[in-house]
């Protein structure tokens, strides 16, 4: 099927056509017309599947039918919970609300930067993109109002829920309307989740796209095994040996992300850091040279890794394992995109070799393992 089949206006087919888009992905065939229709939805699909076009195309022409809404009181509420994916949203809508007759505006909030430029922005707003602490504060201050929203759509619901929000999200759904549209979306269907949907959905659509075991097929997996103190010096070693240009790197902490990239740094590897407790300048940053080719090495917490999508990432490397098996595959995920291969490599210490077992099983793949030591 095309996107012409799916109720699109002209002028968002030719902004599809104009941005290179040719055939709607899963998500996307089935999302559009259920939004289109006002129903809600449940969304389960892999990130980098297309998830943020999927809502946002209908919502855009949904939007259309009424842009009159009070000032400062926003037609549609997104919720996500990282700054780099809050901009990512943003410029979706962006990107393709040019093209339409009644123009929308989108503006996103998040913490880390200052309040008081986003209170002012926020005169004419139709599309609020934020993060949910960000938001309650701006609520608080009176700058935005939320009584007239019409769409509520939570991205990277899993994320967010996993990450402690879940008291704050309650507190947002408590100040909107009873009656509005609803749409959920995440990489994985939890119990939290579950939960949460069973009291925000009403007779929801649910779309569930299985592809990450068809993902992973064009990804080269292979883990090395290394004592803890070579762990450094064979990670360079890789980068070098394999004239990597572009490689993402994952630590499990702040600090080590910060350790990683001074070490590298001192061995004329260019490299920087992506994780929270960075400026928002900086992050967005880091990841802009990143995206563009720039740089060399980006190393990134799992949290960050929500913001960053490149569709030809030809290298990434787990310098220490996450604790859950679908953070693994998340991760790994970042390669082997836009159906063109990548190599995942993970750095295991003899400490790690029972829980990468546990992954291997969650996955449903063996992992060529190589001891350097012999």
């Amino acid at each position: 099927m095309s996107f012409e089949s799916l109720g699109l206006s002209p002028a968002l087919l030719k902004a599809l056509t104009d941005q290179h888009f040719t055939i709607p992905t899963p998500i996307q065939l089935a999302a559009i017309p259920a939004i289109l229709n006002k129903k809600d939805v449940l969304g389960i699909a892999k990130t980098g599947s297309g998830k943020t076009a999927a809502y946002v195309l209908p919502l855009l022409i949904n939007l259309q039918e009424n842009l009159t809404a009070k000032n400062r009181h926003v037609n549609v509420l997104v919720l996500v919970p990282t700054r780099e994916l809050a901009e990512q949203v943003k410029e979706v809508f962006k990107s393709f609300s040019h093209a339409l007759p009644h123009p929308v505006k989108t503006l996103a909030v998040y913490g880390g930067a200052s309040i008081n430029p986003q209170m002012m922005a926020l005169q004419g707003v139709n599309v609020l993109v934020a993060t949910p602490g960000r938001l309650l504060e701006l609520v608080e201050s009176n700058a935005v109002h939320l009584s007239s929203i019409e769409t509520l759509v939570l991205d990277e619901a899993d994320k967010m829920l996993n990450l402690g929000f879940k008291e704050e999200v309650d507190k947002i759904i408590a100040l909107l309307p009873k009656k509005r549209h609803n749409i959920l979306l995440s990489a994985t269907l939890s119990n939290d989740l579950r939960n949460i949907h069973q009291i925000l959905l009403h007779d929801p659509v649910i779309i569930q796209i299985d592809a990450e075991e068809e993902s992973l097929d064009l990804i080269k997996q292979v883990a090395y095994l290394v004592s803890a103190e070579k762990k450094g010096p064979y990670l360079r070693y890789l980068i070098e040996h394999h004239d990597m240009k572009q490689v993402l790197i994952f630590a499990s902490s702040i600090h080590q992300v910060d350790a990683l990239v001074n070490k590298l740094r001192k061995n004329n590897i260019d490299a920087k850091a992506i994780h929270s407790k960075m400026s928002q300048g900086s992050r967005t940053e880091s990841l802009a040279d990143f995206k563009s080719g720039k740089l060399r090495v980006l190393v990134a917490t799992d949290l960050m890794a929500r913001g960053i999508d490149i569709s030809y990432l030809p290298f990434v490397i787990n310098y220490e394992l996450p604790r859950s098996p679908k953070d693994y595959v998340h991760r790994i995920g970042r390669t082997g995109r836009a159906d063109a291969s990548g190599e995942a490599i993970s750095l295991l210490t003899p400490k790690e070799l029972h829980h990468f077992g546990v992954i291997q099983k969650k996955m449903g793949k063996t992992v060529d393992l190589i001891d350097i030591e012999r």
